[in-house]
């Protein structure tokens, strides 16, 4: 666990993602990083993270980025010890990692990943799912049968810190995400001890309009302006010219 951190009157807005993340790291953390595929992940919070050199870390995230993008980064370092994960892919390294039993991998379906989240953040222990049931993904977990069909109990996640992106930022750490951007990042803002966001635009407290924050600042202990954003394409496909 990483050790209590004072954030209660701390001034939110830090200069860069080192500053950030700094008192709030340490070996063997779990860390939910936000995103689906390339779209809408906390590229400067993950160029720190990776620069930390903290290590055994178990990461929550819908996927493992490609190699040397993303969370591929961290892979390529051997910063990792485990995934919590849906869809991984679109990284070799992350394969090559698991073939050779260096990794160790959670496999959630997609859904059941969210939900596990948000129950996280919810303060909910567990849940009941038809999802998985029958597979492999049921494997010692505990199960009942409901109106003769069979459900497996899944467990909320938390985690000590989250990383999260979003489009837009007020001074207050409230949030607004863009798009495919609002996949696992407003969820993920939730379930951690202490959250830390990037936004590529930062504007004063009071410029949004209540009814279009998606994470209130509440759940944001602190929070940079992103710069130099990259928006790779994880597959180029294009139609062959006529």
């Amino acid at each position: 666990m990483i050790p209590s951190v004072a954030i209660s009157n701390q001034r939110k807005v830090f200069p860069d993602a080192t500053s950030a993340l700094q008192g709030l790291l340490s070996d063997g953390i779990t860390v939910m990083s936000g995103g689906f595929g390339l779209c809408g992940i906390p590229e400067n919070l993950l160029l720190a993270l990776r620069d930390s050199s903290v290590k055994n870390l178990t990461i929550i995230s819908n996927n493992a980025g490609i190699d040397d993008v993303g969370l591929g980064m961290l892979l390529k370092t051997r910063q990792v010890k485990k995934m919590i994960s849906s869809y991984v892919g679109e990284n070799k390294e992350f394969e090559r990692q698991y073939l050779a039993g260096e990794l160790q991998i959670e496999f959630n379906p997609q859904g059941t990943l969210a939900e596990r989240i948000r129950a996280g953040g919810a303060g909910i222990y567990g849940f009941y799912t038809r999802t998985g049931a029958g597979t492999s993904v049921a494997e010692g977990k505990e199960s009942r049968i409901v109106n003769g069909q069979t459900y497996i109990l899944e467990m909320g996640l938390t985690a000590d810190v989250a990383i999260v992106k979003a489009w837009r930022g007020d001074t207050e750490g409230n949030l607004i995400y863009r798009k495919t951007a609002r996949n696992f990042n407003p969820v993920m803002a939730t379930a951690a001890r202490v959250t830390v966001a990037e936004v590529e635009e930062l504007v004063p407290a009071g410029s949004f309009d209540p009814d279009h924050i998606h994470t209130p600042g509440i759940y944001v202990q602190r929070l940079i302006q992103g710069t130099h954003y990259t928006k790779q394409i994880e597959q180029r496909t294009v139609r062959p010219r006529s």
